[in-house]
């Protein structure tokens, strides 16, 4: 096909992709509400909703046997993730204040996928038993979201894990309370959600096949056709709505849309095709997405839950975490085998600015804001914003 040809086809399934999956989110939030499902669960469906271009992605990539473009734009998407929801919005809003007992909760999850994500990706453990010991943990977490107060008591944990369980959902949801608000729906709803789902679906696929094309022509790896230009692409959705929640203070509801949309992307977009297809061999690019996408994760939770919420320093860290993540791909992936300096040098850089970082305990100054309060505006000066857990 020819490059113009290659290039319309790219742009029109990506806005038709994008686009459509802002209608697609607002059509599962109304079947949700009409389900009776809590906000918690309903901020995980939006999320599975807004993931549908890089998961479809993911999946036509390892389905056409390019591993590499479909771990490069689901392993990808979540660095990006980090760096854009987190990072940027931090950056603008000039800080985002969290509940330390939303960040432990949803933290602890985002980090046992992301750390089984990288044993996957290296070949120590297959697609399916990855994909075991993700749902593991992400069933019992999908229960908690929806059980409410009085069920959550009815749990068989000890009375004091349940009543924490309980506060720490409780803090979530007030946030998506008034960020998630759709109505009832109907059965309009139903087969306008069915239609968008399939437009989405022929539009990523579309969007990758024609991507992979015109990397292909020009000579541009995979693993930069689907970790960098996909994975950013098919994540800008949900990087427009993290820094929105972000700059209206939101955030525990952008910490959510972050953490529940990389678990969604490794579990649905990876490792549950993955088990059907396989990942082939173990890709040296792929690892070393991996490894920056748990260390950007555990830092991040590190600070959140140190300062009770990110800071405008701490976003311009990660976003230079990821720009230096950028360098490094781009810098090995012409190479079959990069050596250490240009993998593991850059990775012992960004390691000692996150230690350093965590080393320096901020100040406290007079009027620290609350988790939910607006942001402070752009060039205000912020607090630590000590938070109790």
């Amino acid at each position: 096909m020819p490059v113009p040809v290659e290039v319309l086809a790219f742009c029109l399934g990506a806005v038709t992709s994008l686009a459509t999956s802002y209608l697609l989110v607002t059509r599962l939030e109304r079947i949700g509400e009409r389900l009776g499902l809590s906000e918690a669960l309903l901020g995980m469906v939006a999320a599975l909703a807004a993931d549908a271009p890089e998961i479809t992605s993911a999946v036509s990539a390892l389905a056409a046997h390019q591993q590499k473009v479909g771990a490069g734009v689901i392993i990808g998407s979540n660095v990006f993730n980090l760096a854009a929801l987190l990072g940027l919005g931090a950056v603008v809003a000039g800080r985002i204040a969290l509940h330390r007992k939303v960040v432990m909760l949803g933290g602890t999850v985002g980090l046992w996928v992301a750390a089984v994500c990288l044993v996957t990706t290296t070949g120590t453990l297959p697609p399916g038993a990855g994909l075991a010991a993700v749902l593991a943990v992400l069933l019992p977490y999908l229960v908690l979201l929806g059980a409410g107060r009085a069920r959550l008591g009815r749990l068989p944990v000890a009375r004091r894990w349940a009543g924490w369980l309980a506060v720490a959902i409780h803090e979530e949801e007030q946030e998506l309370e008034e960020v998630i608000h759709p109505p009832q729906g109907r059965r309009a709803d139903v087969a306008v959600g069915a239609a968008a789902l399939l437009a989405v679906v022929l539009a990523s696929v579309l969007m990758e096949r024609s991507g992979t094309a015109l990397g292909t022509h020009f000579g541009v790896p995979q693993i930069i056709t689907g970790g960098v230009v996909l994975a950013a692409v098919t994540s800008l959705p949900n990087a427009v709505a993290g820094v929105y929640l972000a700059a209206r203070g939101r955030g525990a509801a952008m910490l959510s849309t972050t953490l529940n949309s990389n678990t969604l992307n490794v579990t649905a977009g990876l490792l549950l095709p993955a088990t059907i297809t396989g990942l082939g061999a173990p890709s040296v690019h792929a690892v070393l997405i991996a490894v920056w996408y748990l260390g950007l994760t555990a830092v991040s939770m590190a600070f959140a839950y140190r300062d009770g919420g990110v800071r405008r320093a701490t976003g311009v860290l990660i976003i230079g975490s990821y720009l230096v993540f950028l360098g490094s791909l781009l810098a090995t992936a012409h190479t079959s085998a990069p050596g250490l300096r240009l993998t593991g040098v850059p990775l012992l850089l960004a390691a000692a600015g996150w230690a350093a970082g965590l080393a320096r305990r901020p100040g406290r100054r007079p009027g620290r804001g609350r988790p939910g309060d607006p942001a402070q505006p752009a060039g205000s000066t912020e607090t630590s914003g000590d938070r109790s857990s």
